[in-house]
Order: structure tokens, then C-alpha cells, then sequence
């Protein structure tokens, strides 16, 4: 445990002198401020309407569309690049095992990730003053906890494909496909087979967020469906850096 902590260390603080990093924090969290302010005006200009006030689902949907973007940024280098530059050989004659320096390396992005949503909660707490009497705080609540472990599984997935390179640049795409399979194209099917159309359902990633979690429905097999793609994509990246180690 404490060579992971060790190495998530290093990797949260690398975070922080990363143009990279910054790039994608200052992007999500601007985007985020945008959408917000577009739905504030909004609300202002319709105060008297009767179009319900905006609620936190106007900071939690965008969140969970910008870490589909966000998350392939943010992994590509974790273990591609320490390939790249050779690193990994001295990696691997430490007193390091596999799975402490996969987990280790998610949780350092994890906690960054963390870190924005945190920095994120002053848009939900600005609309809870400015509204009577104020948000719906269990929503709230719901829509967090599935962009936390929606960011989970991202984050698992990509430093898994991570480790399966040596260039950043296919780690990032290789990422990305993925993710567009997982997040508009597996559930596809549901719509058009008449048979199975449950087991498509079940795996559409962005089903589970949007139509339970962000609606304030916490349930079982959602939290399930992200902590088994979080243990495949940590379980993809300790299997690849186990053949590393005995090529």
C-alpha cells in the first residue's frame, strides 16, 4: 500500500507542472463555468415563465461528457511513456509490483480528477443560493457519486491502454475509440434488435449515467457496471505490465 500511495504521490504532483494537465482543467472547468452562466441567464430572462429553475444536472452532464474527452489526456503518458523513455526497466527491478504501479499510477490521476470536481461544487453552491429554496441536494449527491465513478472506470480504462504502448499519441486514440464504443456505440443495438436488447442496454456507459444517476436513482448494477470497467482496465494494465516483465 505504501508504494502505491508513494507512486500516486508523484504522479498527482507531476500533474501540477504538466501543461498538459492544465490545458485540461483549464478547458473542463471553463467549459463547465460557460454552460452554467448560459443556464443562469437563462433562468433570469424566464423568471417569470414557467420553465423550472436549472438544477445541478446543468454541472454533472456536462462534467460527465468532458471526462470522455478529458480522461484519454490525462492517461496517455502514465505508462506509455515511461516505455518511451526506458523508464520502465527501472521500474520493473524495483521492489515494485505490477499492480502497485498500475494502481498507484490511476489513483495519481484520480485525485487530480478529484480535485477539479471539487473546485467544480462552486457552481452547485452558487445555484443553491440564487434559487428558492435552493437544489434538490440528494440530485446533487447522485449526480457526483456517477461522475466520480464514471471518472473511475475513464481513468482505469486508459491507463490500461496506456500500458499496451509506447507512443502517447496511439494510447490517446486507442483511448478514444474506446471510449465512443463504450459511451454511444454499444447501446446502439438496443434500440434496433428486437432480442438481447437488455444486455446492450446494460452495457451503454452513458446509460447508466444519465438515465439513473444524474436523475438522482442510485442503483446497484449501475455501481456495479463502473467498478467492474475500473477493475478491467486496472487488470488490462497489470496483465500488460506483467509480460513487460518476463519478455
Amino acid at each position: 500500500m505504501r508504494n502505491i500511495w508513494t507512486i500516486a504521490k508523484r504522479e498527482y504532483n507531476l500533474y501540477f507542472i504538466s501543461p498538459v494537465a492544465y490545458v485540461v482543467a483549464f478547458l473542463f472547468l471553463t467549459i463547465i463555468a460557460l454552460i452554467f452562466a448560459i443556464n443562469i441567464m437563462a433562468m433570469t430572462v424566464n423568471q417569470f415563465g414557467f420553465a423550472p429553475p436549472p438544477d445541478s444536472r446543468v454541472v454533472t452532464g456536462p462534467m460527465a461528457f468532458l471526462l470522455l474527452l478529458a480522461a484519454p489526456a490525462l492517461t496517455m503518458r502514465l505508462l506509455a511513456d515511461e516505455v518511451r523513455m526506458g523508464t520502465m526497466e527501472l521500474l520493473l527491478t524495483a521492489p515494485v509490483r505490477e499492480y502497485e504501479l498500475v494502481v498507484g499510477k490511476w489513483l495519481g490521476a484520480f485525485l487530480f480528477m478529484l480535485t477539479l470536481m471539487a473546485v467544480s461544487l462552486v457552481f452547485p453552491f452558487i445555484l443553491n443560493q440564487i434559487t428558492d429554496p435552493g437544489i434538490d441536494q440528494m440530485l446533487m449527491m447522485s449526480g457526483y457519486l456517477g461522475v466520480i465513478l464514471l471518472t473511475a472506470a475513464f481513468l482505469a480504462i486508459g491507463v490500461g491502454i496506456s500500458a499496451l504502448f509506447s507512443n502517447q499519441v496511439a494510447a490517446f486514440f486507442t483511448t478514444m475509440v474506446i471510449f465512443v464504443i463504450l459511451w454511444w456505440l454499444v447501446g446502439a443495438p438496443a434500440n434496433v434488435l428486437p432480442g438481447g436488447s437488455d444486455v446492450f442496454r446494460y452495457l451503454d456507459m452513458s446509460g447508466h449515467f444519465y438515465q439513473s444517476f444524474n436523475e438522482g436513482r442510485i442503483t446497484l448494477s449501475g455501481i456495479a457496471y463502473y467498478l467492474s470497467l475500473t477493475a478491467l482496465g486496472l487488470l488490462i494494465g497489470t496483465t500488460a505490465i506483467e509480460t513487460r516483465r518476463w519478455r
